[in-house]
């Protein structure tokens, strides 16, 4: 009973802004420079491939459509290798050294694809992307991993939020300023020596001020490292025998477990939709609607700026459903996410109908079709933590890594489709395959998803003859 009252108290007490708090902050910068990283190309390789119509001063290269989306597909195939490693090795040595080192290595070979551009062409700036993504596929598993040992299950949802927000923020500046930073004096070259000098900078600060755990923090107050703790062992119906990095991977429950295999899947279908639209957002807007590199680059940046607000909007209106007990876990998890990806799906159709001369249309469906993608932060994207907090960054790891298989083929499936980039009939069925994915993606995740933590989430061992419950489950 003392054990429950403690728990109580240690739930309502209002502990305002604490180390878990400036945590999340670094976590947010952390994916901004994530971000930053892998979609500068994006808006670069129309300035690296038209030079003399933004800065003629620097180097042209005369690369095809479909080389420039072999270039960016080519981050994710070094991306999707190290997703389940990277999952494993932020259980065993912690989450902190894993996102540092591969965020820092990734700044560093950034700042020399000008280099690599003008020694090897587009094979040595393939090879380059290639080894970064195996550099940035530490990071989703890192952030989880670090997000299920700082974040209570209260304010799991609107921290979860505010680190992943972290992902549009990136983008917007990126996009917002790679144009102008183009077409400047200091040309395409500064847009990835300005990007990869930030990480470095990143890294520099996330050494000294970062954590993997309040276990691992020293500013930590007792009061706050008790909140997390207490709030935490309150999901756990039974008792652990071994540490958490000790526990032994259940590997075939995984792939067993239903909710797992459709969260895998609603992973999948948001990573062909967002991707599509992230790298070739800037194509449509130069040859569909016929925007010059400045304001293609601002435009490009519009629907993140929606996505990044509707974020916030969405996880507000989630921690209040969720402190007024309107609605379970579960149902929230599949109503955002259905949000995230049904109300896009109904924009995309639509907006592969918009003609040329509809440009300011087209910019709001657009808009409306990547900031409603905002609630699925809210949706699938937590829900690895819902179903087993021991082993959410290995989960994550799984999907992502799956899911950005998607991330690899949907620019190549551009490339083939739109032969001629000023076709809009060519565009449309694009847009429409990425509606028909999310139509079948979230209509799975409805039926079978779930948000209570699996049996498998525990370890294997004996149980306690002694063992009580140490905490009233909030569930």
């Amino acid at each position: 009973m003392v054990t429950t009252v403690k728990n109580r108290r240690f739930e309502d007490e209002d502990s305002g802004l604490g180390v878990r708090h400036l945590q999340v902050f670094l976590l947010f910068f952390a994916l901004t420079v994530a971000y930053a990283l892998r979609v500068n190309l994006s808006v670069a390789v129309v300035a690296m491939t038209d030079a003399a119509s933004v800065n003629p001063d620097f180097p042209e290269y005369k690369w095809s459509e479909k080389t420039k989306s072999l270039l960016l597909s080519s981050f994710f195939w070094g991306y999707v290798v190290t997703q389940v490693p990277a999952g494993q090795l932020a259980r065993k040595y912690g989450g902190k050294i894993m996102i540092l080192s591969g965020l820092a290595i990734c700044s560093i070979l950034n700042i020399l694809t000008p280099l690599c551009a003008r020694i090897g062409g587009w094979q040595l700036v393939c090879a380059l992307r290639v080894v970064e993504g195996l550099c940035q596929g530490v990071v989703f598993p890192s952030t989880h991993t670090i997000l299920s040992q700082w974040a209570p299950p209260k304010e799991r949802a609107t921290l979860g939020t505010c680190a992943y927000s972290g992902n549009q923020f990136g983008t917007i500046v990126m996009l917002a300023t790679s144009g102008v930073i183009a077409a400047s004096p200091i040309g395409w070259p500064s847009i990835f020596y300005i990007s990869g000098g930030i990480g470095c900078v990143w890294s520099v600060v996330y050494f000294f001020f970062g954590a993997g755990s309040p276990s691992e923090c020293k500013s930590i107050s007792a009061e706050e490292k008790k909140l997390i703790e207490m709030t935490q062992a309150s999901e756990v119906n039974s008792a652990q025998e071994l540490p958490k990095e000790q526990l032994p991977t259940p590997w075939l429950s995984f792939f067993t477990s239903p909710a797992f295999l459709v969260l895998i899947v609603a992973h999948s279908v948001h990573n062909w939709g967002f991707w599509t639209l992230l790298t070739e957002i800037p194509s449509y807007m130069k040859n569909i609607l016929g925007k010059d590199i400045k304001s293609n680059a601002l435009l490009s940046s519009l629907p993140y700026v929606c996505m990044f607000a509707m974020s916030f909007v969405f996880s507000t209106i989630s921690a209040q459903l969720n402190n007024r007990n309107c609605i379970t876990t579960v149902t929230s998890r599949k109503l955002f996410n259905s949000i995230g990806l049904w109300i896009p799906m109904i924009t995309l159709i639509c907006l592969g109908y918009v003609n040329k001369d509809q440009s300011e249309l087209a910019v709001v469906l657009l808009c409306f079709t990547v900031g409603m993608n905002g609630a699925t932060y809210l949706g699938f994207n937590m829900n690895h933590i819902d179903l087993s907090p021991n082993f959410a960054g290995v989960l994550m790891g799984i999907t992502n890594g799956v899911a950005n298989i998607m991330s690899i083929i949907a620019p190549l499936i551009v490339g083939f489709i739109v032969t001629n980039e000023h076709d809009p009939e060519q565009w449309r069925i694009v847009f429409f395959i990425a509606a028909g994915f999310y139509l079948v993606g979230n209509t799975l995740f409805v039926i079978f998803g779930k948000a209570n933590v699996q049996p498998w989430n525990d370890p294997p061992a004996k149980p306690r003859r002694n063992s009580t419950p140490q905490v009233e489950s909030q569930h």
